[in-house]
């Protein structure tokens, strides 16, 4: 079974993306130097000690164009409370527009980085509903009330079922 482990981004301008990822989005370096002798610097980064890099930077790429090889990716957070912790952190920062929408498995927050790079960050619900679909929902709402929301919103869907009986069903037929 294979388990994510990093990716590697092509930036234009290394400095804006290095400040955006660390100061709005918490990375932090964690090594950097050149791909070889005379070869452009590359820039490592993580949040997870147990991952040297999450992410990493080169800056050599060409296009200004936003890219369009990527579509998102996309970040795990502990909580409700860290997302909406980004979700102000996000509203300050110039340029930024975010797109909240939630997947019934999850309330995420949608935006670009500096360079156009979606990004999705996200807290998973306690349940599984069959993708795709999206609802825009408010980052707003107290805990308690975007849980209720999630239940009115997605609770008629014939796949909405608890996380934990999607992922003994999962794992049971990984077995066979």
């Amino acid at each position: 079974m294979l388990s994510w482990s990093h990716a590697v981004l092509y930036v234009q301008t290394l400095q804006p993306m290095l400040q955006f990822y660390s100061e709005v989005l918490g990375f932090l370096i964690t090594d950097r130097g050149p791909l070889a002798e005379g070869a452009p610097e590359i820039v490592f980064l993580s949040q997870d000690p147990s991952e040297h890099h999450q992410l990493a930077m080169v800056a050599t790429r060409q296009d200004t164009k936003a890219s369009n090889s990527v579509n998102h990716f996309a970040f795990r957070v502990a909580g409700f409370k860290a997302l909406q912790g980004f979700h102000e952190k996000l509203k300050a920062v110039s340029g930024i527009t975010v797109n909240p929408l939630s997947h019934g498995n999850t309330l995420s927050l949608y935006f670009n980085d500096p360079e156009g790079n979606g990004i999705e960050l996200f807290w998973e619900t306690p349940w599984h509903v069959a993708q795709p679909q999206g609802k825009p929902w408010d980052p707003n709402l107290a805990e308690a009330d975007a849980v209720a929301w999630l239940q009115e919103t997605f609770g008629n869907d014939p796949s909405f079922e608890p996380r934990a009986d999607y992922q003994a069903r999962r794992r049971k037929a990984a077995e066979q």
